[in-house]
């Protein structure tokens, strides 16, 4: 009996220096992975400052996202914070900010690629989702961007995460937003806005980052661990899609945040989506009709 104690309280002993052994480790790569310089080739798109470009921008700054990480002002604010460790905010990004010596490769380089103006990573951006931005949209959305008020001081990024976070990062269990892409993938051609399904697979880029490439859900790649997995949006098995019988229900959902039957869908960033227009909402909605089935989180 005492020989199978010693056993035990050995095995025990020895795990919990493997575990140590690998926390230490998971940091140290996790600090490398940061560092890491990152070589895509980048062509520059060019600057845009017509009112046309202007409307443009303002619309999609605050349709896709950029308002629930770095505010309606630009200014920056955080947006993860459950007390348990995991703290992020998305910086100052008006002409006072970490953007103020932005060349227009610079723009392109964090917008599609996750990737800041010295090499390294950025670590929380959707780039993913506006990889395929057309240089139209990329330069409007830049213009605006750069059209907003100065503001001085503002937000810093802040990327706090408990130690497990950063070890499963350093061991590439949590991507960062280089990570997540295809660098390879040239700029999306224009197509026409209109309620079309052309038109909505180029909206539907926006979805790529929560609910996968195949638009099936799952789990999110680096998301706070009590986040419930992205909803499958294609008509496979467990599709959430059969919750909306008509675009008009889809698009009831994605101002009000609720579904057809009254519950709150807790992760969406409808502070953005809200915001979609006429003409996207019903064209994303038939768009989603005609993907490929998939099983839900084969994403």
């Amino acid at each position: 009996m005492k020989l199978w104690i010693k056993l035990i309280s050995g095995t025990v002993a020895l795990l919990g220096l493997l575990a140590m052994g690998a926390a230490i480790v998971g940091q140290q790569l996790a600090e490398r992975k940061r560092m890491r310089q990152i070589l895509v080739p980048v062509v520059a798109v060019a600057y845009a400052s017509d009112a046309q470009a202007l409307a443009r921008g303002k619309y999609l700054f605050e349709s896709r996202g950029c308002v629930d990480c770095h505010g309606a002002n630009g200014a920056g604010r955080t947006f993860v914070n459950d007390d348990r460790g995991t703290h992020i905010a998305g910086p100052n990004i008006t002409p006072a900010g970490v953007v103020a010596k932005y060349q227009p490769v610079d723009w392109v380089r964090a917008i599609r690629h996750g990737i800041k103006p010295d090499g390294r990573p950025v670590m929380v951006m959707p780039s993913e989702d506006y990889n395929r931005f057309t240089d139209v949209d990329l330069a409007a959305l830049v213009a605006y961007t750069r059209s907003l008020a100065p503001v001085r001081g503002g937000g810093k990024t802040v990327v706090e995460l408990p130690r497990p976070a950063w070890v499963m990062y350093g061991f590439d269990v949590i991507p960062d937003a280089a990570q997540r892409i295809n660098h390879s993938l040239p700029p999306a051609q224009p197509v026409a806005a209109g309620v079309t399904v052309a038109h909505g697979a180029y909206v539907a880029n926006m979805c790529i980052g929560c609910h996968g490439e195949t638009l099936s859900g799952g789990k999110i790649p680096g998301g706070p661990p009590d986040w419930p997995a992205a909803a499958n949006l294609t008509p496979g098995k467990g599709s959430a899609m059969v919750r909306y019988k008509d675009a008009a229900q889809f698009i009831a959902m994605m101002r009000s945040g609720k579904r057809p039957d009254g519950s709150e869908i807790k992760v969406m960033p409808f502070e953005s989506i809200s915001k979609m227009d006429d003409v996207d909402l019903p064209a994303l909605y038939a768009y989603l009709q005609t993907v490929a089935p998939r099983p839900a989180g084969n994403r």
